[in-house]
């Protein structure tokens, strides 16, 4: 097999064109929107640790099932162009296709069915409620609510190798060590310090089938 046996996928501004936290922050008003905004472009950047915001950016949104049900619409609506095609072709021939992400498992559900991705080979945070639909909290033992839980991840799924992975932010560019190649997708926003340290830089998903295929 040439190329790479195994794709992981960043979701947030890789896979869609959106940040789910920030997403559900914009419906708690501009003072809260602003601030998690500017949190998550800090994590992402690397400039301060995931461990360190993830919680408070949830707690400051708390978002109830139907706003998850709502972001799970917006996600599917914001899949970058090109992505379903790539990753069908991408299957056609062979390879492993899996979603790790930091954001919210029931909200990302959905995404993934459209890109026939199963939910085995879906890694996010899971959120609860409570009988009412209320927030209630989420699973604070993910690894993936760290800044370098992606390669622990990656490396308990024991992918077929060469592993490549594609994504925007900092977290994805921790995860280097448990892959072969990291490649930051550009397609919408470009970080410059995560690029900087990428071995490919993809603005789109034509130049992401290219690189996995070889």
């Amino acid at each position: 097999m040439s190329g790479y046996a195994s794709l992981v996928l960043d979701v947030d501004s890789t896979v869609s064109g959106i940040e789910g936290i920030d997403w559900l922050a914009q419906r708690r008003g501009a003072d809260i929107a602003k601030r998690v905004a500017e949190l998550t472009e800090r994590a992402m950047l690397g400039e301060i640790e995931l461990d360190a915001v993830f919680g408070e950016r949830l707690r400051l949104v708390a978002p109830s099932r139907d706003e998850i049900a709502a972001l799970a619409k917006a996600y599917v609506a914001a899949l970058a162009p090109g992505a379903k095609k790539a990753i069908a072709a991408l299957f056609e021939i062979g390879k492993t296709i899996v979603l790790v992400s930091g954001g919210l498992r029931q909200a990302i559900e959905p995404l993934a069915a459209a890109l026939d991705v199963a939910s085995g080979w879906l890694c996010a945070v899971d959120v609860r409620f409570d009988a009412a639909g209320k927030f209630a909290g989420f699973d604070e033992s993910s690894p993936l609510t760290t800044s370098s839980g992606k390669a622990e991840v990656v490396r308990a799924m024991a992918l077929p190798r060469p592993i490549v992975l594609v994504g925007d932010g900092a977290t994805d560019l921790a995860a280097r060590p448990a892959v072969d190649c990291f490649v930051a997708y550009t397609g919408f926003v470009r970080r410059e310090p995560v690029a900087a340290k990428a071995d490919h830089v993809a603005p789109n998903f034509g130049a992401v089938l290219d690189i996995v295929r070889g």
